[in-house]
């Protein structure tokens, strides 16, 4: 652990069949005004709007909603969510959905009363919060982003095509999140899927830095462990409460800080699917299943052993008759083979690229990178290969 750290995660966790149990306790920590804000109409399929209603009703909550939040939210939409808690004086904004939904919600939590242009200053220019920010809590009803537990939220700006992520500090994390895998039996199998490889390229993005002998990696070994066996058994019985619950807490500490935790980290990866993104509107799980395998394949060099010891210890690869260059390689194959089997795109033309577009995102994309630092030149490589 070669990397000083700081470590502080605020946020209450209900996790289990009874979590919702604790809302109304949650709730009488908050003003009376509250912001419900959702997805289309999943949460009204499944009754778990009709269970939030009775319960912010029983509460004694004057609730005013935001529905309709897409998969990758807009700024439009934010905006639209700081209009209302300023008009409604909101004391507690309530995200009942997946990480799209808490990611916007924390977007209202942080704008809300900013002055100025929010986006210019949190999103592009990256400032520090001067003002206070509106409490957040969620309910969550897909696995994947892990956003119920941190500060992150990434937000598309559509006039711009521009999709930007930022990671706020702990006074933005959600103050409670209630994770009942139950709520996760609804989502679409692709979504599902697209879910468990978001949680996957958080832990990889964590992973493949530095050289030193890092607690986290082992950490983050065992949650992939864990994540793929259970994505397995989801697949088969997506009523599985043991591999539901399991992939739902994969993701949850996949990206609560706590895996990132002395390692340099690397997230070109998701720079790169934040401007497909952008230009798409692609699943983001989706467009980083396509973007992984190229990516990886491009740099792996530069993280030899690193890439060996993920063949070694995620994917149990036998490399003893094998050079470090192969035992990487079949750990990539490997990765590609779970890709095909999760039933996720493995190019961009199936999330509806055009060969136009490539050196737009290549443009657009933030340069970075892990064991490798990539330029645009490199990034239109990676897209080209991935086409």
């Amino acid at each position: 652990m070669n990397i000083d750290f700081y470590y502080h995660n605020p946020t209450k966790i209900y996790f289990g069949k009874t979590a919702l149990d604790n809302l109304e306790k949650e709730l009488s920590e908050y003003g009376r005004n509250v912001l419900l804000i959702y997805g289309k109409n999943s949460i009204k399929k499944s009754g778990l709007y009709n269970k939030l209603t009775d319960i912010l009703q029983a509460a004694g909550k004057k609730v005013v909603e935001l529905s309709g939040i897409k998969s990758n939210p807009s700024y439009v939409q934010m905006m639209e969510g700081v209009r209302l808690v300023r008009e409604h004086k909101v004391d507690l904004i309530l995200a009942a959905g997946g990480g799209s939904v808490i990611d916007c919600a924390k977007g209202i939590s942080v704008s809300a009363y900013c002055q100025g242009n929010p986006w210019e200053r949190y999103w592009i220019n990256f400032e520090e919060i001067d003002h206070p920010v509106v409490p957040v809590g969620c309910v969550l009803t897909m696995a994947g982003t892990g956003s119920e537990m941190n500060g992150g939220s990434v937000i598309t700006n559509e006039d711009e095509k521009i999709k930007a992520g930022r990671v706020y500090p702990s006074n933005v994390f959600p103050k409670f999140s209630i994770l009942n895998p139950e709520y996760t039996y609804t989502v679409p199998k692709y979504q599902m899927a697209s879910g468990v490889f978001d949680t996957m390229s958080h832990l990889m993005e964590q992973y493949f830095s530095g050289e030193d002998d890092n607690t986290t990696d082992y950490l983050i070994e065992g949650i992939l462990e864990s994540l793929i066996h259970s994505a397995k058994a989801a697949l088969s019985d997506p009523c599985d409460y043991e591999a539901r619950s399991n992939i739902m807490w994969c993701a949850a500490v996949g990206l609560n800080t706590m895996t990132g935790l002395s390692k340099a980290q690397d997230w070109e990866v998701h720079m790169i699917e934040h401007q497909l993104g952008a230009y798409t509107d692609c699943a983001h799980g989706a467009g980083l299943a396509a973007v992984s395998v190229p990516y990886y394949k491009y740099i792996y060099t530069y993280g030899l052993d690193k890439f060996v010891r993920f063949a070694k210890k995620v994917w149990k690869v036998d490399t003893a008759s094998m050079t470090k260059e192969e035992a990487a390689l079949e750990g990539i194959k490997k990765l590609s083979e779970f890709i095909k089997l999760l039933g996720l795109p493995t190019t961009l033309r199936e999330l509806n690229a055009t060969e136009e577009m490539l050196p737009l995102i290549a443009e657009s994309t933030v340069l970075g990178g892990g064991y490798r630092k990539l330029s645009g030149e490199d990034i239109l490589k990676i897209l080209k290969e991935a086409y």
